[in-house]
């Protein structure tokens, strides 16, 4: 039998709506085993920035985006002028350009409140949930039925995450330092993805000069950190290019 259930099991045939809805839903869940601590520990960190409990939620349903709100949280703590915050956000969240030159060409038919929707709820996990399906041939009709199911999963687990990191860290000693909590997760998200030569110099380029630059007023050292590991990256690639396959 062709039935929705053979899709969902693996196969290729047609999905309606809903069933690219759920597909997409599906493959998200995994990942928010990641995604729910990391909105836990932003939501206290927001707090301890001197950040309002309303506020700190609202964040995360404006922004979205939660390196952007770890940054901002940090920003805010230390009483940095709105335009540097703005620009910080900007140059942080510019990855997602790719992700959105990525799906342009599957997604570039649809209306724009569709578009507009699914731009606001495209990260980086949605993305690498619901791209190997988008590229699926048999879902050309309901690409964007699988990309909004992996959005608002993890917009849902996301807003969650944040409440409850909100709640816990209202109950917190203020004096309690969870500074640490910050590189550590972005430690664990980063490290996995240095699997190759020119990603290793360029993590280890960015990071002495995060070091280096880390007396710099307003947390500029971002700034020269992503910069210095972007030059890296660009300088070294053509070299390994052909020697190395970049995922």
């Amino acid at each position: 039998m062709n039935s929705e259930a053979d899709t969902l099991a693996g196969t290729s045939r047609p999905l309606s709506p809903g069933a690219a809805f759920l597909l997409g839903a599906r493959a998200l869940l995994p990942l928010l085993l990641g995604v729910a601590p990391f909105g836990v520990i932003y939501g206290m960190v927001a707090l301890q920035s001197g950040i309002p409990p309303l506020a700190a939620v609202l964040m995360s349903s404006v922004v979205f985006a939660g390196s952007a709100q770890f940054l901002l949280a940090q920003l805010i703590g230390v009483g940095a002028p709105l335009l540097l915050m703005v620009g910080a956000v900007a140059v942080l969240n510019l990855r997602h350009a790719l992700y959105s030159a990525s799906v342009a060409p599957l997604l570039g038919h649809l209306s724009w409140p569709w578009k507009w929707l699914l731009a606001y709820l495209l990260t980086d996990e949605a993305y690498a949930a619901a791209i190997p399906r988008l590229l699926d041939p048999a879902h050309r009709a309901v690409r964007h039925w699988l990309l909004l199911g992996s959005g608002l999963a993890l917009w849902s687990g996301w807003q969650l995450s944040t409440l409850a990191g909100v709640l816990l860290g209202q109950g917190l000693p203020a004096e309690l330092p969870l500074d640490f909590a910050l590189p550590l997760t972005f430690i664990a998200i980063v490290v996995p993805l240095i699997n190759s030569r020119t990603r290793l110099a360029a993590a280890l380029v960015a990071g002495a000069a995060a070091v280096l630059a880390a007396g710099l007023p307003y947390k500029l050292g971002l700034f020269v950190a992503a910069l210095a590991g972007l030059a890296a990256g660009v300088l070294l690639q053509p070299r390994r290019a052909g020697q190395e396959r970049q995922p």
